[in-house]
């Protein structure tokens, strides 16, 4: 059996993710009395087993354990038995387990904690698809080659050797005509093999295409930036509703008539001038009709901009459609309104980012140089003129900031809130009952904190972003991965 699995993680397809290129799920946030980080690998196969992380920031948990369930449908409510996670023998506040995820869509994974206050429980979403399909490694296709090569003639053998032998006596020797039958039998034999071979092959391809046609395929939006500022988008939509063997469509099948508003807006779409990336701006775009929105761009420098735009469906599954755009002529420049930000020519720094009125946003990182695929609370304070912390931050859409990772080539984008990874949208829809309210904390010191982890080595900029005295904030700072 374990062979099997073996086999299937090598054949079937690699899971692909919401964030552009960044896979892993984050959440910072309460199960009842008891404050966790959860990091959640997502398979590397659908279906597949799904790496969780659990590390408690107190000693009072005694035991964690954790469940797979459906975002939406039936499947959401038929509970499986929960998995305990197992503590770390050299870390008493970490927790592991693997949980198996057995189709694509929006999941959630439920981690239930119990210790000496008490239970308490939270759900983290964790959307699971499969990008694209793997082929087989060389080695191991050219060992299954020569074994079903020998497999084949093996069988040929044992069906010759019957026909000629079978009815012997011990010593005797298969006269002529015998042998001859043999040989027959097994040139039958192998020929029947072959083509049975030949259709095996071709009904393995067909289901390989069609299941290579439920693969998650980004999504990319289209743009069209009329001669004044008015920037129109167009979502795409190349992913097929998955069917099952009776024809029933998914509950979470992704449409684009069933967006919902994520801490107040159908969608947040950021421009980022490439490749220098000095030019950021968060924008909300109204929608004007199904799949179309439209916004008013600010005055904005000239340059090439990576387009993100971030969507939630009713299922809880995320989507960032990506894009470019290219501004040749300076916009006449729309007034931003509402909860539309953005900086230009603002260089990037590996500690304190210089705010406006003499304010600052200090990076309080340690001395541990960042390394790729291991999570880390990304804490932030803002700094009065005087060097205090500020006392007149607000919370921006419901929560006391937001992040956005973005690695230097363009490759890797993550938009975080103070909960994690997750869209709030999400953790409503997964019942995190406390999530709104870990998102709005700030404490009093003025800080702000982001889970996150980056996937892979190389150049980051981080956009941190708060809300002070009415006024949208932006911090740029510079991150360097190693391995």
């Amino acid at each position: 059996m374990r062979k099997l699995l073996f086999l299937i993680t090598l054949l079937l397809p690699l899971t692909g993710s919401a964030h552009v290129n960044s896979p892993n799920v984050y959440f910072d946030g309460h199960a009842g009395p008891y404050h966790l980080l959860v990091t959640i690998k997502p398979p590397a196969v659908i279906p597949g087993i799904a790496q969780i992380q659990i590390r408690a920031t107190g000693n009072d948990v005694e035991q964690i354990k954790i469940l797979p369930l459906r975002m939406v449908g039936m499947a959401a409510k038929l509970a499986p038995t929960a998995d305990a996670a197992q503590r770390s023998a050299s870390d008493p506040r970490l927790f592991t387990g693997q949980l198996w995820i057995m189709a694509r869509g929006s999941w959630k994974v439920q981690v239930e904690a119990t210790g000496k206050q008490g239970a308490g429980e939270l759900a983290v979403p964790l959307p699971a698809v499969s990008s694209n399909s793997a082929r087989m490694q060389a080695t191991l296709g050219t060992l299954l080659a020569v074994l079903g090569v020998a497999l084949v003639l093996g069988l040929a053998g044992i069906i010759g050797a019957a026909a000629r032998d079978a009815d012997l006596r011990p010593g005797d020797q298969a006269p002529a005509e015998k042998k001859r039958r043999g040989a027959i039998r097994m040139a039958i034999t192998t020929l029947l093999l072959i083509v049975l071979l030949v259709f095996a092959n071709r009904w393995w391809g067909a289901e390989a295409s069609a299941n290579a046609k439920l693969n998650y395929k980004q999504p990319h939006v289209q743009t069209e930036l009329t001669a004044g500022n008015l920037l129109r988008l167009q979502l795409e939509n190349p992913n097929l509703p998955e069917k099952n063997r009776f024809g029933i469509e998914s509950p979470d099948k992704l449409v684009l008539n069933d967006l919902v508003p994520d801490h107040g807006h159908l969608m947040h779409l950021f421009l980022v001038r490439m490749p220098d990336m000095q030019s950021f701006w968060h924008l909300h775009p109204d929608q004007t009709s199904e799949a179309q929105f439209a916004v008013n761009l600010p005055a904005m420098p000239v340059g090439r901009y990576q387009i993100c735009a971030d969507i939630v469906h009713r299922s809880g599954f995320p989507e960032t459609q990506v894009g470019e755009m290219e501004v040749r002529v300076p916009p006449a420049g729309e007034t931003m309104r509402g909860d539309d930000s953005g900086v230009s020519d603002l260089p990037a720094t590996e500690t304190v980012a210089q705010l406006s009125g003499g304010y600052r946003m200090v990076w309080l990182r340690d001395q541990q140089p960042l390394k790729a695929g291991e999570p880390v609370w990304f804490r932030f304070r803002i700094e009065d003129k005087d060097g205090k912390p500020a006392h007149d931050m607000e919370n921006y859409m419901g929560m006391a900031g937001h992040a956005v990772f973005l690695s230097g080539d363009g490759k890797i984008f993550a938009h975080v809130h103070p909960a994690g990874s997750a869209p709030m949208a999400a953790l409503e829809i997964a019942g995190g009952s406390t999530a709104k309210d870990d998102m709005a904390t700030m404490e009093h010191d003025g800080e702000v904190s982001f889970p996150y982890g980056f996937p892979k080595t190389g150049d980051y900029r981080i956009f941190v972003q708060v809300k002070r005295n009415g006024h949208v904030e932006t911090g740029v700072f510079r991150a360097q991965v190693g391995p």
